[in-house]
C-alpha cells in the first residue's frame, strides 16, 4: 500500500509539473468561478478591489456580505473577520463608491441593532461563495444565513438557533431613510436614499421584505433609539422584527427593490414568485451557466480554468441593468439623468475609460444583444441628460478623462450591433468630440483648444492635458469611422480623419515618448518620463506614449522604425520599476502595484498599457507578444483572493484575460480586427449568438509550448497577426500549431501586420 500511495503521489506530481493534468471538458463553468478573486485588496494596495457579487449576470441588484461600516467602500475585506450585515448593493468600484443600498442582519440573544453591535465574528471556512448562492455562520448569533438572488429580488433564509430572541434587523442607512413595518403582512417596507453622487434629488430606492412566519415583535429605530412607531422616517432608520424559534428553524425571506416606486418593488417581488430557496438558487445557478457556457475551454490546468472562468463571470457584471418590467410587461427605467420614469432600456456602472478597451469589444463578440440594449439606453440617456456618460453611476460622474464614448458607440454598430437610435448617438459624439461638458469629466475637457491646436496644451490648468490629447485622437478615429458607415459628408469624413493624427504633436523625438505640450507650441520642462500623473493619467510617459491604438505604424514612424519601435517596446520590460510620485504628493496605489509586479515598467494593474504587449505584431516581432502575453496570465493572475494585479474595474482587467486566454485581443476597437496573441488553452469554443461556433485547437499548447509556429484557418494556412470579426461570425476553425521555441519567419512581412491609419488605402 505504501509503494502504491508514492507510485501515485510520483505520477500525479509528474504529470502538475508536465501540465498533464488537464481539466478535459467544463461541464458546469459556474461552479469553477470563484467571486473571491480581488477581495483580499485595501485602500493602499488593489489586489483586484472587487467584493463578492451575488447576482445576476448584468442584474440590477447586487448583495454582498458587509464587514466594512456603513458608508465604507471596502464594504468587503477578505482579511476582515466580522460581518456587519448582508447589503444589497450597486458599488462598482470602493473608488465610486454605493447607491441604493440597504443592509439586513440576523441576530440573537440580547437585541442590537446598530452595526457595531450587531456585528458577528465568521470565518472563510463556514463561508461558501458563488455568483448564484451565498452561505456563511455567523458565530456570535449561532446563525446561518443563505442568500439567493434574481435580477431584481432575493431570497434569504436564516437558520436560527433555538431561542425567543431570533431577530432580523433591516438597516436602511442613512442621509435619509424610510420604513413602515406591516405586521398582518409579514412585511416590511422601505426606502433609501443613501448615494454617493450622480443621482437627481428625488432619488430612492424602495424596498420590500415578506417573511414566511408572523412576528412576535416588532420596533423600528432611529440612529440609536428604538421606537415603538410601526412607521418612521428620518435620517437613518430601520426595523427590528422578532421570532420564537426552534433549533435548526428556517425563516425565508423574500426581498426586492425598485428605483421606481413602492408599487414596482412588489412587482419585482413576482420575479421570485412561488419559488422555493432551493428553485431561486437553481434558477440563478442556470441562469449563470447559460451565459458561461458561450465560452468552453478545455485542456488547461484547474488554476487557469478557475480563473478564466472567474474573469469571465466577472466580465459579466458590468454594466449593470437599471431598467424594469412594468405591470404591461414593458421596458421603463427611472432616469438618474432627469428623475423622470420613462420607456426603454437603460445600464449604468462603468466607466468608458477602462472598458472601451476590452470590455465592449468582447460584449460585441459574443453577446451583442446585450450590448443592444446598453446602446439603447446610451441614446436614452443623451435625450435625457443632454450628453453621452463617460462614467455613470447611476448617472454622470465626474472622474477619469477621454471622451471613450466614442469607442463604445462606434465600435458596436462597426460590430453588427443594431436596434438603437444611431442617429441621435452620433449627434451625441459630435456634440461630447467638439463641447466641454457641465463636468469635467463628460464631453470633452479643453475642446477649444483641442479643435484650435489639435492638442490640449499643458500649461492651461487643464489637468492630464496628454492623456486627454491622446485618448481624443483615438476618439476622432473612431467617430471616422462611424461616420464613414453612415455616409456623413466627406468634409466631415476627412475633418475626423486628420484629427485622429493629433497624437503626433505630442510625439518627442529627443526622448522617443509622448511629452506635454505648451500653448506655444513648446514642451513642458522639465520632463520626467518615469512622473506619474501631471500629462498623464494614472501612469507616466512610459505608458501612454502607445496609446495611438489606431495608427501604430504612425507611431512606429514616429519611432524611427521597426527596429526602435521594438527596442522601445523591449525596454518597458528591462527597466527598473522606478517612479516619480510629486504630482500625487504620495505613492498611490497604481504606482506600488507597478513596482512590486516584477515587470519593469509594464504596470498590468491599469488600464493604459493593457494593450501594449500586442504592438510587437505591427512590427514583426509577433512572438515577443506571445511571450508577454502569457507571462502576464501567468504571473499577473490567479483564482485567489490577490488573484489581480490592480483595480479589477468593471470587467475590462478580467475581459483582458478572457481575450487574451483565446488568442487574441482587441488593440483598436472600431475596426473588424482583433490582433494575435498566442492561446492559453489546448481547446476552446465561443458559441455565438448567431448559432456559428468559433473552434480555437492548439493540442500541443503547455507552458513550454507558448509559440505558434504554425496557424490554419478554416483549414488553410494563416499567416497574418490578426483575425478579423466578420470572418469569425460566420463561424470559423482556428489551429493553431505550438511550440517551445519561436517561429521568427512567421508574420514578420508587412502584409501580415494588423490595421494602421497610416496604412489605409
Amino acid at each position: 500500500m505504501k509503494k502504491l500511495c508514492l507510485f501515485l503521489f510520483a505520477l500525479v506530481s509528474f504529470g502538475a509539473t508536465a501540465q498533464t493534468v488537464l481539466v478535459d471538458k467544463v461541464e458546469d463553468p459556474v461552479e469553477w468561478v470563484s467571486p473571491l478573486v480581488g477581495t483580499d485588496s485595501k485602500y493602499s494596495l488593489s489586489n483586484g478591489n472587487t467584493y463578492p457579487a451575488i447576482a445576476m449576470p448584468w442584474g440590477m441588484n447586487f448583495w454582498m456580505p458587509q464587514t466594512g461600516k456603513m458608508g465604507d467602500g471596502w464594504g468587503y475585506m477578505y482579511s476582515a473577520d466580522k460581518i456587519r450585515g448582508f447589503k444589497q448593493t450597486h458599488q462598482p468600484s470602493p473608488w465610486m463608491n454605493d447607491y441604493g443600498q440597504f443592509a439586513i442582519m440576523p441576530v440573537t440573544g440580547k437585541l442590537r441593532f446598530d452595526q457595531d453591535s450587531r456585528a458577528s465574528w465568521f470565518s472563510h471556512k463556514a463561508e461558501v461563495v458563488k455568483p448564484y448562492y451565498y452561505s456563511v455562520y455567523l458565530a456570535d448569533h449561532d446563525v446561518t444565513t443563505e442568500i439567493a438572488p434574481t435580477e431584481r429580488a432575493a431570497r434569504f433564509r436564516f437558520t436560527f438557533p433555538q431561542t425567543d430572541s431570533s431577530f432580523v434587523v433591516i438597516d436602511a442607512f442613512d442621509k435619509g431613510s424610510y420604513v413602515k413595518v406591516i405586521p398582518g403582512e409579514n412585511k416590511i417596507v422601505g426606502y433609501t436614499t443613501k448615494n454617493s453622487g450622480g443621482v437627481p434629488e428625488n432619488f430612492k430606492n424602495y424596498f420590500v421584505l415578506v417573511f414566511d412566519k408572523p412576528f412576535a415583535y416588532t420596533h423600528t429605530w432611529a440612529d440609536s433609539l428604538l421606537s415603538d412607531k410601526q412607521e418612521l422616517q428620518a435620517n437613518h432608520v430601520g426595523a427590528v422584527v422578532g421570532f420564537k424559534t426552534k433549533k435548526g428553524e428556517q425563516v425565508n425571506v423574500r426581498v426586492a427593490s425598485s428605483f421606481i416606486s413602492p408599487e414596482q418593488a412588489e412587482l419585482n417581488l413576482q420575479e421570485i414568485g412561488n419559488d422555493d430557496f432551493e428553485t431561486v438558487k437553481a434558477k440563478g445557478k442556470e441562469a449563470w451557466n447559460k451565459q458561461l457556457r458561450r465560452v468552453a475551454v478545455e485542456g488547461g490546468t484547474p488554476e487557469q480554468v478557475r480563473t478564466f472562468y472567474s474573469n469571465l463571470y466577472r466580465t459579466l457584471l458590468f454594466p449593470r441593468k437599471f431598467y424594469e418590467i412594468d405591470a404591461n410587461g414593458k421596458v421603463v427605467h427611472y432616469s438618474p439623468y432627469n428623475g423622470k420614469v420613462l420607456p426603454g432600456f437603460l445600464y449604468t456602472d462603468t466607466g468608458f475609460w477602462d472598458t472601451f478597451r476590452a470590455l465592449f469589444p468582447f460584449l460585441n463578440l459574443m453577446y451583442p444583444s446585450v450590448n443592444a440594449e446598453i446602446q439603447e439606453g446610451l441614446a436614452n440617456t443623451y435625450k435625457e441628460g443632454g450628453w453621452l456618460p463617460e462614467w455613470a453611476s447611476p448617472g454622470y460622474r465626474n472622474v477619469m478623462v477621454g471622451n471613450n464614448s466614442a469607442s463604445v458607440v462606434a465600435d458596436a454598430y462597426l460590430k453588427g450591433v443594431r436596434g438603437q437610435d444611431i442617429k441621435a448617438l452620433y449627434d451625441a459624439m459630435l456634440k461630447g468630440a467638439n463641447h466641454e461638458g457641465p463636468l469635467t469629466a463628460v464631453g470633452r475637457a479643453g475642446a477649444s483648444y483641442y479643435t484650435k491646436l489639435g492638442y490640449v496644451p499643458y500649461d492651461v490648468k487643464i489637468n492630464e492635458s496628454a492623456a486627454r490629447t491622446l485618448e481624443y485622437a483615438y476618439d476622432d478615429f473612431a467617430i471616422y469611422q462611424l461616420a464613414k458607415a453612415l455616409k456623413r459628408p466627406k468634409k466631415e469624413i476627412k475633418l475626423y480623419a486628420e484629427r485622429a493624427l493629433n497624437y503626433r504633436k505630442l510625439y518627442d523625438s529627443s526622448t522617443g515618448l509622448m511629452r506635454g505640450k505648451n500653448q506655444n507650441g513648446t514642451f513642458q520642462s522639465p520632463f520626467n518620463p518615469f512622473k506619474w500623473g501631471d500629462a498623464f493619467t494614472e501612469g507616466n510617459s512610459w505608458h501612454y506614449s502607445w496609446s495611438v491604438f489606431h495608427d501604430v505604424q504612425g507611431l512606429i514612424d514616429l519611432m524611427g522604425g521597426k527596429a526602435n519601435f521594438t527596442a522601445k517596446l523591449d525596454s518597458v520590460f528591462s527597466l527598473p520599476p522606478v517612479y516619480d510620485e510629486s504630482y500625487y504628493g504620495q505613492v498611490i496605489h497604481e504606482i506600488r502595484e507597478m513596482q512590486i509586479a516584477n515587470m519593469g515598467q509594464y504596470a498590468h494593474g491599469n488600464q493604459p498599457i493593457q494593450h501594449m504587449i500586442y504592438l510587437y505584431n505591427y512590427a514583426g516581432e509577433p512572438w515577443k507578444a506571445q511571450y508577454w502575453v502569457r507571462e502576464t496570465m501567468n504571473r499577473m493572475y490567479t483564482s485567489a483572493p490577490d488573484g489581480y494585479c490592480g483595480d479589477e474595474d468593471n470587467g475590462q482587467t478580467s475581459a483582458w484575460y478572457v481575450f487574451s486566454s483565446l488568442g487574441f485581443y482587441p488593440v483598436t476597437p472600431a475596426t473588424d480586427q482583433y490582433v494575435l496573441g498566442a492561446p492559453l488553452f489546448r481547446k476552446a469554443t465561443l458559441r455565438l449568438e448567431n448559432g456559428k461556433e468559433v473552434v480555437l485547437s492548439a493540442p500541443q499548447n503547455s507552458d513550454e509550448n507558448r509559440y505558434i509556429q504554425r496557424m490554419r484557418l478554416n483549414g488553410k494556412d494563416y499567416g497574418k497577426n490578426w483575425l478579423s470579426h466578420t470572418e469569425l461570425m460566420k463561424g470559423a476553425s482556428i489551429d493553431f500549431e505550438m511550440a517551445a521555441t519561436p517561429n521568427k519567419e512567421r508574420g514578420t512581412k508587412a502584409d501580415a501586420y494588423p490595421y494602421s491609419l497610416s496604412r489605409d488605402k
